[in-house]
């Protein structure tokens, strides 16, 4: 297996789980709660396209180091120190970074512990699924530094949890901040859990989807994410054709016959090879 992702890195952990079949990665700046610079995004960007590109990897786990943020934000620091063509360019890696994490064929689940705040919510926001602690506190403050979110915020938000409340959470700030529960209810995290249970839920969750055929999950996180920028009927085609292209896969013969003869699929198997 090509283990290029691993780096090495500074700002960054980056290390193979579920015996090369998942990777985790770890922001690790634990003293300044994870607040993303420059070279945290470049470091991701770097690792995350490696793993977008090695297909053994079928899920990656994306935290941050510590119990008190996920990330509390972006570095606020060196953003004061950008002028407004440097700003641009801050904003489109944060954007690259995030648009990475949507479109690479891997299930990106975010665990999420303490604050997830401004590019912190927005990194959330980009991953498939989020598991939060409840500890967990969402929000978008960047207005009260005179500033709007810039990596994703006001595009992904609304679609997270509709128009009234990302207008509310954005235009407020620190206003108007999410804790776990109510996360949860507006659709912006999939499962609360409590704190000392979060690395068991996580192992369940990269294991089930382990379980499952890899070529069908592929496709059913590109399909749902289209699904956000096509009509209905458009997105019903897409379907059909995706649906009938699982024949000529090879995965969906054997995943029936496993389930018609008791046993578990092989999916690596000759069987399911088209």
């Amino acid at each position: 297996m090509r283990e290029t992702f691993k780096g090495p890195f500074e700002t960054i952990i980056v290390d193979s789980i579920h015996g090369g079949k998942a990777a985790k990665v770890v922001i690790n700046r634990p003293s300044s709660l994870n607040a993303l610079n420059r070279k945290i995004l470049e470091e991701l960007r770097t690792s995350l396209t490696h793993i977008s590109e090695t297909p053994e990897i079928r899920v990656v786990t994306l935290e941050g180091a510590g119990e008190k943020a996920f990330v509390a934000g972006a570095d606020i620091a060196q953003m004061r120190e950008l002028d407004a063509a440097g700003a641009r360019q801050f904003a489109l890696l944060g954007q690259e970074v995030t648009t990475l994490i949507e479109s690479m064929p891997q299930i990106v689940i975010a665990k999420i512990r303490g604050f997830a705040l401004g590019g912190g919510c927005e990194l959330a926001m980009a991953c498939d699924i989020l598991l939060a602690t409840n500890t967990a506190k969402f929000g978008q403050p960047e207005v009260n530094l005179g500033l709007i979110p810039g990596f994703g915020g006001t595009q992904r938000l609304a679609r997270r949890v509709g128009l009234p409340v990302a207008l509310d959470m954005i235009c407020s700030g620190r206003g108007r901040t999410m804790k776990a529960d109510e996360a949860l209810n507006a659709g912006l995290v999939s499962r609360v859990i409590d704190s000392e249970k979060m690395d068991a839920e996580a192992h369940t969750l990269v294991e089930s989807i382990l379980a499952a055929g890899p070529e069908a999950v592929r496709t059913c996180k590109r399909l749902i994410r289209e699904s956000l920028n096509v009509d209905l009927p458009s997105g019903l085609r897409s379907e059909a054709t995706s649906f009938m292209d699982c024949w000529s896969v090879g995965q969906a013969s054997e995943g029936m016959s496993a389930f018609l003869e008791k046993r578990a699929p092989d999916f690596n198997s000759k069987r399911a090879q088209p």
